[in-house]
């Protein structure tokens, strides 16, 4: 006889439990932030548990940023900040070598397609602070020069992309980057046979010149290629 049709046990808690019905309580009663909630004691009545539990679970949501407390109005939906739980998280101590990859090869793809955002405001971009890292790395003299000029220039595209969830998280993952991105410098004859592999390497000021005169199409070819030398790496790893 088949068993495809039994149901596995649930393993939840009655918090677990509280938590499940509150978000389908939020999500069917069409929520949204500032609107009021009921209290702790009608929340107990309505599902049959004590203030403590629903306390309890309460406090998940407070601290994912979903509701808060506001004098003399009580619990309130609020805006989750998407980024806020993650940033606390995220450790480069506490995440192993293939999770830091991971991550590292989706900023070199978001990156590649970065140009597309630019360009969509390049009325309103401001390229001399790109000029001035170009400078600043064209004068170094140490590789700690280099990969700071390097991070830095990398770091402006996505402020100039004017998009603050790209920005945001760009700030979020620095942390990862800086850790994978000198741990690839670190292995300097693969980095340079890789770029020797290249038949052009393109330079920070080639994509800033396609920038000012080129189109998307260009910027994303030069910049896949500029970025290589890692996807290489770590295709190697």
């Amino acid at each position: 006889m088949s068993l495809a049709k039994i149901r596995p046990i649930e393993n939840l808690s009655q918090v677990d439990k509280i938590e499940m019905n509150l978000q389908e309580y939020l999500r069917t009663g069409n929520f949204q932030p500032g609107d009021s909630l009921p209290k702790e004691t009608e929340l107990a009545e309505a599902m049959g548990v004590s203030r403590t539990a629903i306390r309890e679970a309460l406090s998940r949501f407070r601290t994912l940023g979903i509701i808060e407390t506001r004098k003399n109005r009580g619990m309130i939906i609020s805006q989750p900040d998407v980024f806020n739980n993650m940033e606390r998280i995220l450790d480069t101590q506490l995440l192993d070598d293939e999770t830091l990859n991971e991550i590292f090869e989706m900023r070199l793809v978001i990156e590649v397609g970065l140009g597309d955002v630019i360009f969509l405001r390049k009325h309103k971009a401001d390229f001399s602070k790109l000029e001035k890292i170009i400078e600043k790395e064209e004068k170094a003299t140490t590789q700690m020069e280099l990969v700071k000029c390097d991070i830095e220039f990398h770091s402006m595209l996505y402020n100039l992309s004017g998009n603050r969830t790209i920005m945001r998280f760009q700030k979020m993952l620095l942390p990862v980057f800086d850790h994978v991105y000198t741990k690839l410098k670190e292995n300097t004859d693969a980095y340079l046979k890789n770029i020797s592999d290249n038949t052009k390497v393109v330079t920070h000021l080639d994509l800033l010149n396609t920038l000012k005169d080129g189109d998307p199409e260009q910027f994303r070819s030069q910049m896949r290629t500029h970025l290589m030398v890692y996807f290489k790496q770590l295709s190697t790893d």
